[in-house]
């Protein structure tokens, strides 16, 4: 180190302590610091003792308040739970004497995913259900009170609350034939306790929606929170996104926490007021939950007991006629819509459903069928209610095919681009000629579009196919993995569906096959725009891969036969169609129409014959106009 910078430390330590000396507070300013940290601290404590003495005030409030409370029910603050079960040929329902609900829901005759005989719905915390009371003093809420079990039986249970002196919350159950459960709520002697104003109560219904079936996706997509708006139709929370407090601003009949196949509903009698709130959380695969379920609502209750406040419950499966005949054991005379719960499309596609599949699809399994043979059936009349349309399809592409070498000697004059508009127009006139239309074909197949997706959105939903076997496949109701290796991968899931891969290859053969037909009637450039299409027609196949892998083995197998009978009748046609034979037809009637000139076609090809002509007519027009325009 040398002299320079010796100096200069010497210099920066000397400026330090010359600041550090200049800076130094005085003593008088010292001691004003001091005093002003004094009356900081005293406010710190004096704050501190005023935020603990509002805690020990709410706390004594509350304290007070929850006196209030065990003295107006000491007796029923405190108790022994008591498990009540009502049964009968259908459900069993265990009911908790704390809080006086369901805790536990069996439905029988349905084997649960683990080969169980029966389906439990929900059982212990997985569902519970709270009335709330707002009285002058306190909150009365029910899931609090332990009630006394009286007049059981298998099908019947009282429960009361008492408040020490004669007053009492009373709570009448009483079990139908079949799925449905009714509740009357009366206050004795409460009146007093309530704001004269008070009408309503609160009603608090949470349910973990547990995962009943194999496929978790699938099932996922059907269970759903669903309501009925008053004198209104069914409406439900989103299947995929989370819902939190959605608002409801109509008044509802009912609530349903549904589930694929089973739902449990709530029905009260006086209607869920405006403005509910309802959410929808979904749950990770593999945590054996579908879906978070909670409905905040509020409903009539009478503190005089005058009028008692009455629920139904159904817990029982989503099928269309149980739910149908249900509805009538209702008391409350309400148009409650709960076959609803069982979906069956947009209202074209509902119709077919409604009216034709679900009655055949009873008298089917009506006979004691294997569900497997049921949709063979139903696709082989399906295919021959819609076999005059198809046929028609055919004849009229092989029309077109036979008609194919006439319409390339009249359009080869057409070879250049800009030449297609007037290729189109002899194309069309060539076909009026013989009175074939291109397009009547793709009326018929319109109109098997409803039946294919009417199929679609009933062969899920049929609870019928649950559990049910056929050849290979165990159960109809969900896929059937012919490989699965437990680790889900995007797109594809954790498993390959046989009949998924079956559908998907079919699905591939039979549009080779269609598009094989259409190419042997495509003339000029057509052929080369098929080229580009044939493209997609074979991605198709992959992209439904990806769609159905995840579906009901029923669905797929549906669509597998229905292909196949398809690509039959198509085979079928082909080979009993004589083209010498068609085109000896066509030529009868163009010399027919050839020598009636005054004769007009009808049809189709009636209405395309006048449009050429039209577009003719105003093209000459327009020549006329140009020419006379250059002339002037």
């Amino acid at each position: 180190m040398d002299k320079n910078t010796i100096t200069g430390f010497i210099l920066i330590a000397l400026v330090l302590i010359v600041f550090s000396w200049w800076t130094r507070p005085s003593e008088e300013q010292m001691r004003q610091q001091q005093i002003q940290d004094s009356i900081a601290q005293v406010a710190k404590v004096n704050a501190e003792k005023r935020q603990k003495a509002e805690e020990a005030k709410l706390l004594a409030a509350k304290h007070e308040a929850e006196e209030d409370s065990t003295a107006l029910f000491h007796s029923a603050f405190k108790g022994d739970e008591q498990k009540i079960v009502l049964k009968n040929g259908k459900v069993e329902l265990t009911l908790n004497s704390k809080g006086a609900i369901v805790e536990k829901a069996v439905v029988k005759g349905f084997k649960d995913r683990n080969g169980k005989p029966d389906v439990t719905l929900f059982e212990g915390k997985d569902q519970s259900l709270n009335y709330t009371l707002t009285a002058k003093e306190s909150n009365i809420s029910t899931q609090d009170l332990f009630f006394q079990a009286t007049n059981v039986s298998d099908t019947t249970v009282t429960f009361t609350a008492e408040t020490g002196g004669d007053k009492s919350i009373v709570m009448e159950y009483w079990l139908g034939k079949d799925y449905m459960l009714h509740l009357k709520m009366t206050a004795n002697g409460l009146a007093g306790l309530f704001s004269p104003s008070m009408q309503t109560m609160d009603v608090n219904w949470k349910e973990l929606c547990p995962q009943q079936e194999k496929g978790f996706t699938f099932e996922n997509r059907y269970a759903t929170l669903t309501y009925k708006e008053k004198d209104g139709s069914t409406d439900h929370l989103s299947e995929t996104s989370e819902k939190k407090d959605e608002n409801i601003k109509e008044a509802l009949d009912w609530v349903a926490f549904k589930d694929q196949f089973f739902s449990s509903i709530m029905i009260a009698k006086h209607d869920f007021a405006a403005e509910s709130k309802m959410t929808s959380i979904p749950q990770q695969k593999g945590s054996g939950y579908l879906k978070q379920f909670e409905a905040k609502m509020k409903t009539f209750f009478d503190p005089s007991g005058k009028t008692p406040s009455e629920f139904e419950f159904y817990y029982g499966p989503n099928d269309f006629r149980k739910l149908q005949a249900v509805e009538s054991e209702s008391t409350f005379g309400k148009n409650l819509q709960m076959k609803k719960l069982v979906y069956l499309g947009w209202p074209i596609v509902r119709w077919i459903n409604r009216f034709f599949t679900i009655y055949v699809f009873d008298f089917l399994t009506g006979l004691g069928l294997n569900m497997g043979i049921v949709l063979i059936l139903i696709t082989l009349l399906l295919k021959a209610i819609t076999y005059p349309l198809v046929e028609k399809t055919y004849m009229n592409s092989a029309k077109m095919r036979v008609l194919k070498p006439k319409l390339e000697e009249a359009t080869k004059q057409f070879d250049k681009p800009e030449d297609q508009m007037q290729k189109q127009q002899a194309m069309m006139q060539e076909y009026a000629k013989y009175g074939v239309s291109p397009l009547s074909g793709c009326l018929p197949m319109f109109i098997q579009m409803p039946i294919w997706i009417a199929m679609f959105n009933f062969v899920p939903n049929a609870i019928q196919l649950r559990g049910e076997s056929f050849l290979w496949i165990k159960d109809l109701s969900t896929y059937d993995p012919i490989i699965e290796w437990g680790k889900n991968i995007w797109g594809i899931g954790d498993h390959l569906s046989l009949t998924c891969v079956l559908f998907c290859v079919a699905n591939l053969l039979y549009s080779v096959m269609n598009m094989r037909q259409q190419k042997d009637q495509m003339v000029g450039q057509q052929a080369e725009q098929m080229k580009m299409m044939q493209w997609m027609m074979y991605l198709m196949p992959v992209m439904f891969f990806f769609m159905f892998n995840d579906y009901s083995s029923g669905l797929n197998f549906y669509y597998f036969i229905s292909l196949f009978f398809s690509a039959a009748i198509m085979w079928v046609l082909r080979k009993t169609t004589n083209d010498k034979k068609l085109l000896a037809l066509l030529e009868a009637r163009y010399q027919e129409n050839k020598n009636n000139p005054q004769k007009k076609m009808g049809g189709l090809a009636g209405r395309l014959q006048a449009m050429q002509e039209e577009q003719q007519r105003l093209q000459k027009e327009r020549d006329e106009l140009r020419n006379k325009r250059l002339k002037q």
